[in-house]
């Protein structure tokens, strides 16, 4: 029987690790959601990650320093001509291999633990009702992030001060405070506290080292696009090379830099679905199984297909009005 009623229906499997709250009674559409919020967590982690990254791969690429040059572009075209599968598989089997049993876990430091079954370290809650706190803080980073989108950035400072003197003054109002959770080891497993499990450190280092690589090309690029007399310009200025990149140089590169940046996001998105192979549960794992467990498998198939191209969807609308926004205008 064809339909989406299938999704109204319980999902009666687990689901290891979620941002957002799940039990195996609730129903398939959940589970969907759920499996949704992860790749979602996942993307936008690498994507940001990876350019933080592949910015200062780039710098130390096209560095006059033979050593620095040497071994950033060692690393790039390691990582580039490597599947992204393979490298998967590497990073798990030499976390799972590598670190001890939790009877036996690496303390490096105080309330943090290594083991093959993930990372423990204590994490930090807080007291009270902190509800009406975290509605000001997000409606607060709502406002900064508009004002600083539309150019407005003295605005946005204002605001910003704003927003962290009004959290201050609504955490002593509420007389919040903070609570440490410690991991405690049981008779398994530790428990308490926050954990990193090795199939989402692997799926992290993994991704973004290979997002990088391909991130570090682009900007470096987009930096030698840039005529060679705009340094030359920013030198009889008085501005340092450092100067020089920051305020002449990168300005123009991301002209360029914005449409190949925009693929290698959506292709981020993609790649995503590869944390499958080291059973990080995102979104293509849960379809998997809810396919197995429904036999729906064109319905499962069909939603698959629409969150994705939902999502690249958006994030090209995205970059496609940040590029609107630097392109330069013909008089």
């Amino acid at each position: 029987m064809t339909g989406f009623d299938f999704l109204e229906s319980a999902a009666r499997f687990p689901i290891s690790e979620t941002i957002l709250p799940y039990a195996s009674i609730d129903s398939l559409g959940w589970a969907f959601i759920v499996g949704t919020a992860n790749t979602a967590f996942l993307t936008v982690s690498i994507l940001l990650l990876s350019t933080l990254l592949g910015l200062p791969l780039a710098l130390a690429r096209r560095s006059g320093h033979p050593l620095a040059a040497y071994l950033a572009g060692s690393v790039i075209e390691l990582v580039r001509n490597t599947p992204l599968v393979v490298q998967l598989l590497f990073w798990y089997g030499a976390i799972t291999i590598s670190l001890p049993t939790s009877r036996h876990a690496l303390q490096p430091l105080s309330g943090f633990f290594l083991t093959d079954r993930g990372l423990y370290f204590t994490s930090f809650g807080i007291s009270g009702t902190a509800l009406p706190l975290l509605l000001l803080a997000s409606g607060g980073l709502i406002l900064i992030a508009a004002l600083a989108w539309r150019g407005r950035l003295h605005l946005a400072s204002l605001a910003t001060l704003a927003t962290v003197l009004a959290c201050g003054a609504t955490w002593i109002a509420l007389d919040l405070g903070v609570t440490p959770d410690t991991p405690q080891l049981g008779r398994f497993n530790f428990t308490g506290g926050f954990t990193l499990t090795p199939e989402f450190v692997a799926v992290m280092v993994g991704s973004v080292l290979y997002a990088s690589a391909f991130a570090a090309e682009i900007i470096r690029g987009a930096i030698e696009a840039v005529a060679k007399g705009q340094w030359e310009a920013g030198a009889a200025l008085g501005l340092t090379e450092r100067q020089c990149l920051r305020l002449v140089i990168m300005p123009q590169a991301l002209r360029v830099m914005i449409p190949p940046m925009t693929n290698q996001f959506i292709n981020i998105l993609k790649n995503s679905t590869l944390a499958l192979v080291v059973g990080y549960p995102e979104l293509n794992f849960v379809a998997n199984t809810a396919m197995n467990h429904s036999g729906q498998a064109v319905e499962t198939i069909a939603v698959l297909i629409l969150v994705f191209l939902g999502a690249a969807g958006l994030i090209a609308y995205a970059m496609n009005r940040l590029n609107a926004r630097v392109a330069l205008v013909e008089r």
